[in-house]
């Protein structure tokens, strides 16, 4: 009787196990999304694309955004001011160090055509559609 109750001791340690290291990857997984800054994508009618990006409290100089193999990547770095470390706040529900986000573009988009813009803590990036990757409106005759 002892054997059954050994093993059921152990059985029930590494299941407290398995639930700790679940909750510890969980917990992990939510802490890095909520590190990324949030962004829209939309469309206009003219075949334009605007991605939006949320970045308060990051500067222009800090932000670094390429166009590679279809891909824009926006990469930034939000600092903590001057004044103040991460050991001085009672809270600090902000990220700060760098991070980056990746977006998958269409092969139609004219690279000699990105414009960004960063105003109130939102960068936007517009891209353009190449002329012949627009689409035609055909009429019936």
């Amino acid at each position: 009787m002892d054997i059954v109750r050994s093993a059921k001791k152990i059985g029930s340690e590494i299941e407290r196990g398995v639930e700790v290291v679940a909750n510890k990857v969980a917990d992990t997984f939510d802490n890095l999304a909520s590190h990324l800054p949030f962004s829209n994508i939309a469309k206009k009618d003219d075949s334009s694309f605007y991605i939006e990006v949320d970045l308060p409290g990051v500067k222009k100089e800090d932000v670094e955004i390429k166009l590679e193999d279809g891909v824009l990547v926006v990469s930034a770095v939000r600092r903590y001011k001057n004044e103040l470390t991460r050991d001085n706040y009672h809270v600090c529900e902000s990220s700060f160090g760098k991070f980056e986000r990746r977006y998958i573009v269409p092969d139609s988009i004219n690279t000699d055509k990105v414009n960004a813009s960063l105003n109130d803590g939102r960068l936007v990036v517009e891209l353009q559609k190449n002329k012949k990757a627009q689409a035609k409106l055909i009429s019936i005759k």
